[in-house]
């Protein structure tokens, strides 16, 4: 069994889908129909930057999305691979889960760029800018974590400080652990982490903290656009980042994409999940990211990243 997994922020970079629009014309198709549904010229800013435009939210979610689908596309359009043949199901981290919607036909590729676009901005408004952050701690558990991430909220308390919000946000692999929350509660945990048991904890830079209930104003904006979009019954079924089962009904894929915006991204769980259902062979389309978390969370399972046409021509050929 096989399931198709496309990446989340982080992923982007300057440059990103130009060999590949370079080559194939449905490339180019995909970059086109993204950039007239949003408005804008995204496939110029992804080719040419400036780096520090391509990594807004509102643009670096649409960005990776549009890109995953494109490398997809040519799999589909010029390798005669048909998603519905060779992937028993999809998956993605964060964002991502929009992408594996796109990819299994719940969604079109407009309404995903749009719906992205807006997550983006939403998140990004949720929180002013400097009040949240995120921190990777490395070599911990997501147990451990939830220790660090309490210890630093009941530290700040009782030194007299505010009650703060520090929650895991992404169960990442085994040794990865990502954190959300206010920043000084962030930092804080940081300074503790070592003590607690983490090799070492990271702030990333990101411009707000994800996947922490600090989001909620961005979960009312998702619900209201979800309401109105066209979302139909995946090709097969997705496992959601929120609970880590597969879905295929409207109606509760509606239901667990909102609650995503301010819930823990379980990829861990769902990489154990899709591997106890029977998947052996994990594809990652538009990135090398999720590639080496499956491996460290299912070591007996193979994975193959496709990113540029030489990719895509070796993937085809051992379909």
């Amino acid at each position: 069994m096989r399931a198709f997994i496309f990446p989340g922020q982080g992923s982007q970079s300057v440059g990103m889908g130009k060999a590949l629009a370079d080559a194939s014309a449905t490339a180019r198709e995909v970059f086109a129909e993204v950039n007239e549904a949003l408005g804008q010229h995204l496939f110029r800013l992804m080719s040419e930057g400036p780096a520090d435009d391509l990594l807004l939210t509102e643009n670096a979610q649409p960005a990776i999305m549009a890109n995953a689908i494109a490398t997809l596309r040519v799999a589909e359009k010029e390798g005669g691979i048909r998603l519905a043949d060779k992937a028993d199901y999809v998956a993605g981290h964060s964002l991502g889960e929009y992408t594996a919607l796109c990819a299994a036909g719940a969604l079109d590729l407009s309404t995903t760029a749009r719906l992205l676009k807006l997550r983006g901005r939403a998140m990004q408004a949720a929180v002013p800018v400097g009040e949240g952050a995120m921190a990777a701690l490395l070599g911990t558990d997501l147990e451990k974590a939830q220790v660090i991430a309490g210890a630093a909220v009941d530290a700040i308390l009782a030194e007299g400080g505010p009650e703060m919000i520090c929650t895991v946000a992404n169960d990442n692999d085994p040794s990865q652990v990502v954190i959300s929350g206010h920043r000084l509660a962030i930092e804080k945990a940081i300074a503790l982490a070592k003590d607690l048991g983490a090799k070492r904890a990271v702030l990333l830079p990101v411009s707000a903290p994800f996947h922490c209930p600090l989001m909620q104003p961005a979960a009312e904006a998702m619900e209201a656009a979800l309401l109105d979009a066209d979302l139909r019954a995946p090709l097969v079924p997705v496992f959601a980042n929120v609970d880590a089962t597969a879905v295929a009904d409207p109606g509760a894929i509606r239901h667990l994409l909102v609650q995503q915006v301010t819930g823990m991204v379980r990829w861990r769980e769902s990489v154990l999940a899709m591997h106890a259902a029977g998947v052996e062979h994990f594809v990652e389309f538009g990135g090398k990211v999720l590639s080496p978390m499956v491996k460290r969370i299912a070591p007996d399972a193979e994975t193959t990243s496709v990113i540029t046409m030489d990719d895509i021509e070796e993937f085809v050929k051992k379909m």
